[in-house]
């Protein structure tokens, strides 16, 4: 069976992805930063909680060690899925402390969970990592005429989704024994754009589930929606 840790996971894409992978049988943690709300969706999906804020060191800590005293000292899977979108303003009107905010979840999250959790990855005979990205930190994409994404002007999580990407490029090429891919879910209806997607999260969740699910002879450093792969 294998393990798997999903950050924000108690609704949304996080949530659906893990409910789609316990479905397949694998052994989910649900990782949340709210105890009360991580609970009720591990429980309701048959899974683990452990509690996680990608913004705190501490907590990142305490979850990668309470995952490893479960799992003997190994994680399979770790999908870091938790972000933010950030305040809804005009491009001028945005300061340094809009964009940091958004980066303390979005970027350093990401790369406080990865080096947490790294020697338990090692540790698996098949270690994978999936980085949830947006179709909006592709400069391709953004820059397509007719793409929904080129009409949307969010400086602060575009450029931190644009972060991710390379993130998982460098890590990709670093750690060859890894399997490290970034995907992007697509445009899906949930509570993080007010359910404005035309995508069901059943669909959004459908890229996430499948680089998760790879083996060890599956890609790393690919860059992929549910339809193929997307240009940097």
């Amino acid at each position: 069976m294998t393990s798997i840790l999903i950050t924000g996971a108690n609704k949304g894409l996080g949530r659906e992805s893990a409910r789609q992978l316990r479905e397949l049988g694998h052994d989910v943690w649900v990782g949340a930063r709210d105890p009360q709300r991580g609970r009720e969706a591990a429980d309701a999906l048959g899974a683990r909680f452990v509690q996680l804020d990608v913004t705190d060191d501490a907590s990142v800590a305490a979850a990668a060690e309470q995952v490893a005293v479960a799992t003997g000292g190994s994680l399979d899977v770790l999908v870091n899925n938790a972000g933010v979108s950030g305040a809804s303003k005009p491009v001028s009107e945005i300061t340094a402390a809009d964009v940091e905010e958004v980066y303390a979840v979005n970027v350093l999250g990401p790369v406080r969970v990865f080096h947490a959790f790294l020697p338990l990855l090692q540790r698996s005979a098949s270690g994978v990592v999936v980085n949830v990205s947006s179709g909006l930190g592709s400069h391709a994409v953004t820059s397509e005429p007719g793409r929904v994404e080129s009409s949307f002007q969010a400086p602060a999580y575009t450029s931190s989704k644009a972060a991710v990407n390379m993130l998982t490029s460098q890590w990709a090429a670093a750690l060859p024994e890894l399997r490290i891919n970034v995907v992007d879910p697509g445009y899906t209806a949930t509570e993080f754009n007010g359910n404005s997607g035309p995508q069901t999260v059943e669909e959004g969740a459908e890229v996430i589930v499948r680089m998760a699910t790879i083996g060890a002879d599956g890609p790393t450093g690919t860059y992929s929606d549910r339809h193929g792969p997307l240009g940097w």
